[in-house]
């Protein structure tokens, strides 16, 4: 529920306060979905930094701040009057993100367990699925009956008196560090470099997919000829997928997450396809394409982890993620110029593209993991 909560606080709280946001300060929407942004690629930038802290200091202290980080900018745009000072705000819920969400708690837990972690990391994203679900009625209710300052007032002091505390009671006192005199060598020389530059690539193409379908599918399936009421219906598909897809997962933990990946990505570019040339098809085609993005938050932790040390994954988790978030902070203006230009059906087309490549990307993947011999003891 902590990872929900800081989530519901930062990454997707602009889905439902930009309309009100924009409403009483007619600042653009290029402004106001740019903050978002901007937030992201603050969280990227610091990523690589908050993995080394981790890896010299442990991350119970770093995820307990996380709250904190993320409650002083809903503070500072709760009481945001100008565009700089809105900017700044999220500035702020950036370095939050950065502290707190998937790859600074990936890191953390497996610098705590070691490959022991991959169990704790299912179970997280598996309840971390219901993110939109429990937040984003909860928000609009809130912004509805007492507006959005108040709102992002009142959410901030949950994580304040909630966050900080639950972590510092749940994580255990003193989570080990696994730095050594040599760490800072390690990261610069990570595992084959053949499979991390994949590695990286794959994350990327995966995350910068999710992020355009997540911020431009009512848009894309209403240029297919859908009604605004039967987009968002079908988009209703995704949550359920994707957690029904991450309580699967949690009966194969004996496979090889190179086999998780490989069905996440197929079952993207199956469900991107079926979207993109069979209309009468869509419902079916969200449902896959739910289901193959789902288990991709669970690969991003798993499958690095049986790839490298632990000290290695601690250390890279950060610099691994930094271009996927900077790939999810361009995707909305880069997808919205090009959903303008080219249309939904060629933004779709794209899309099914990078979906094919990333299909073809594991494939390589795969044949590098099996030369290396890692493949042998889960068989």
């Amino acid at each position: 529920m902590l990872q929900v909560s800081v989530w519901g606080g930062s990454f997707f709280l602009m889905a439902v306060m930009a309309d009100p946001i924009m409403k009483e300060t007619g600042w653009a929407s290029q402004w106001v979905y740019g903050a978002l942004s901007m937030s992201i690629l603050v969280s990227a930038m610091l990523a690589p930094l908050v993995s080394r802290l981790i890896a010299r200091y442990g991350g119970r202290i770093i995820l307990a701040s996380s709250g904190s980080g993320v409650a002083v900018g809903l503070f500072l745009l709760a009481n945001a009057t100008s565009l700089p000072m809105f900017l700044f705000s999220w500035a702020v819920i950036g370095v939050g993100m950065a502290l707190g969400l998937y790859e600074a708690l990936f890191a953390a837990l497996g610098a705590q367990y070691g490959e022991r972690a991959g169990g704790a990391i299912t179970g997280i994203t598996l309840i971390s699925g219901f993110a939109t679900t429990l937040t984003w009625p909860s928000i609009a209710f809130a912004i509805e009956h007492l507006g959005w300052r108040i709102t992002c007032n009142a959410y901030g002091v949950i994580l304040l008196v909630a966050v900080a505390p639950l972590y510092l009671l749940v994580l255990p006192r003193g989570m080990r560090t696994i730095v050594k005199s040599h760490a800072k060598g390690d990261e610069n020389t990570p595992t084959d470099p053949k499979i991390y530059t994949l590695l990286t690539t794959i994350f990327t193409l995966g995350a910068v997919i999710m992020t355009a379908m997540s911020v431009q599918l009512i848009s894309l399936l209403q240029g297919q000829g859908y009604t605004l009421a039967a987009a968002i219906g079908l988009s209703a598909l995704l949550g359920p997928s994707q957690v029904g897809s991450r309580v699967l997962q949690i009966f194969s933990r004996n496979r090889h997450p190179i086999w998780t990946t490989l069905i996440s990505v197929v079952f993207v570019a199956i469900g991107l396809l079926l979207v993109t040339v069979a209309p009468g098809f869509t419902a079916i085609g969200l449902v896959l394409y739910g289901a193959g993005n789902g288990l991709r938050a669970i690969v991003r932790g798993l499958l690095p982890l049986t790839l490298m040390s632990s000290q290695q994954y601690v250390l890279l988790m950060g610099r691994m993620a930094r271009p996927s978030l900077i790939g999810q902070a361009l995707t909305p203006i880069c997808g919205g110029y090009l959903l303008q230009v080219w249309g939904a059906e060629k933004v779709l087309v794209g899309l099914s593209s990078l979906a094919l490549l990333n299909v073809f990307l594991v494939f390589f993947l795969i044949r590098l993991i099996r030369n290396s011999g890692s493949l042998a003891k889960y068989n």
